[in-house]
């Protein structure tokens, strides 16, 4: 009995040696990465490419002034609607400019010796008339005494000569009259104005009319005043022809076909149907919200023949949200985009196998957003770990968060 119990307490320090290394090993284990996942399903994927844009008028009107004049209050105002041939302006003759003190002292001497010459424009028309009235008395005189054979037929064709030449000379003065009649009513109207501004008499006015029938998008002018040769005044449209513009990305672009159809969204309310009309050959340059500088290309895009946007409030210049469907298909393998990531060149996600990341190299296709198209790799109803950091890797232990 002595000689085993030696041997028995040996063995018992052993096992509990052995029990506290265990304890230990297992206290010290790294613990499970925590990590989020996602399953593989089967469903309808579209391929699309969303972009902001901007709603525009296929056609616009300037309407400027033709002619350098005094434009009168423009009754329009932003969205009135307007016929073809409907009256949007007039057009007066632009005032004279005011006169200064020595400037209107010459005018009023001009005027003062403009009377003159019109006082005595008119004595030389009397004189001319007394002398035409006596020309004509005497030739009458002369022609009785020529019928009786009193006088010599050279006595009258010089009487009536004379009588001739009384009324040129009356109708030279009554032309001078005229003339210097004129000259005071030019004279009369340099005075009449002194400050630049216009009289109460009618002036004769141009009416600039519509040149379609549409709406009133922009006024330039609504004071009257004067205005030059050119100057717009309104700006019309049509809102029927109401088309939508967006700035894709070249690397965008190239997937983007003429007729291809397009979800129209965020404008307010449901989403509308669209089609592009045309893409444009040339692209240009924009700076981005980070700084980066990005080439972009213009594509045109018409709404639905069904849709009505001006009945729908939308008018030129309203934001909206474009997404052009560049494929799609109903049942198409997918997986979050997130669960992706580069190994050795290729791509590779990691499953969820019994508490552990276990790596699988993948084929995947197209991408739409946070979704992409699976090709090869995975079955429907796998899980996949999503966003994996640094500590994931294959085989490590994991725990799925909540």
């Amino acid at each position: 009995m002595t000689s085993r119990h030696p041997w028995s307490r040996r063995l018992l320090w052993g096992l509990l040696a052995l029990a506290l290394l265990a304890l230990l090993a297992w206290a010290l284990r790294p613990a499970p990465v925590p990590v989020s996942v996602a399953r593989v399903t089967a469903g309808p994927f579209v391929d699309a490419v969303i972009e902001e844009g901007r709603t525009r008028l296929r056609d616009t009107w300037n309407v400027s002034v033709p002619i350098a004049g005094y434009l009168q209050r423009v009754m329009l105002e932003v969205g009135d609607e307007v016929e073809q041939g409907q009256t949007l302006f007039r057009l007066e003759p632009s005032p004279a400019p005011a006169l200064d003190p020595r400037s209107r002292l010459q005018a009023e001497d001009a005027l003062q010796a403009a009377e003159a010459r019109l006082r005595a424009a008119r004595a030389n028309l009397e004189t001319a008339r007394a002398e035409r009235r006596f020309a004509d008395a005497e030739y009458d005189r002369y022609r009785q005494l020529h019928q009786r054979n009193l006088v010599s037929t050279a006595d009258l064709e010089q009487r009536q000569s004379q009588r001739d030449r009384q009324r040129s000379i009356e109708s030279a003065a009554t032309s001078s009259v005229e003339a210097a009649r004129f000259e005071v009513e030019s004279a009369r109207a340099v005075l009449a104005v002194a400050s630049g501004q216009r009289g109460d008499i009618e002036h004769p006015e141009l009416e600039v009319r519509a040149p379609i029938a549409g709406t009133v998008l922009t006024r330039y002018r609504c004071c009257e005043g004067s205005v030059a040769a050119g100057e717009p005044i309104l700006e019309l449209g049509s809102l029927a022809d109401l088309e939508i513009q967006v700035d894709l990305l070249s690397m965008d672009a190239v997937r983007v076909r003429p007729g291809m159809a397009v979800r129209i969204t965020g404008w307010g309310g449901e989403p509308l149907a669209g089609q592009v009309r045309r893409i444009e050959p040339a692209g240009y340059t924009r700076v981005s919200a980070l700084g980066v500088d990005e080439q972009r290309v213009p594509v045109i895009i018409d709404f639905a023949e069904d849709a009505d946007p001006a009945a729908l409030g939308l008018g030129s210049g309203f934001r909206v949200d474009a997404e052009f469907r560049v494929w799609e298909a109903d049942e198409v393998l997918q997986l979050p985009t997130s669960a992706l990531f580069r190994a050795d060149g290729d791509w590779a996600v990691f499953t969820l196998d019994d508490g552990r990341a276990r790596q699988v190299p993948v084929t995947p296709g197209r991408r739409s957003g946070l979704t992409t198209q699976l090709l090869d790799g995975l079955e429907a109803g796998e899980l996949v770990i999503t966003h994996p950091g640094e500590r994931v890797d294959d085989g490590v232990r994991v725990r799925v968060e909540e």
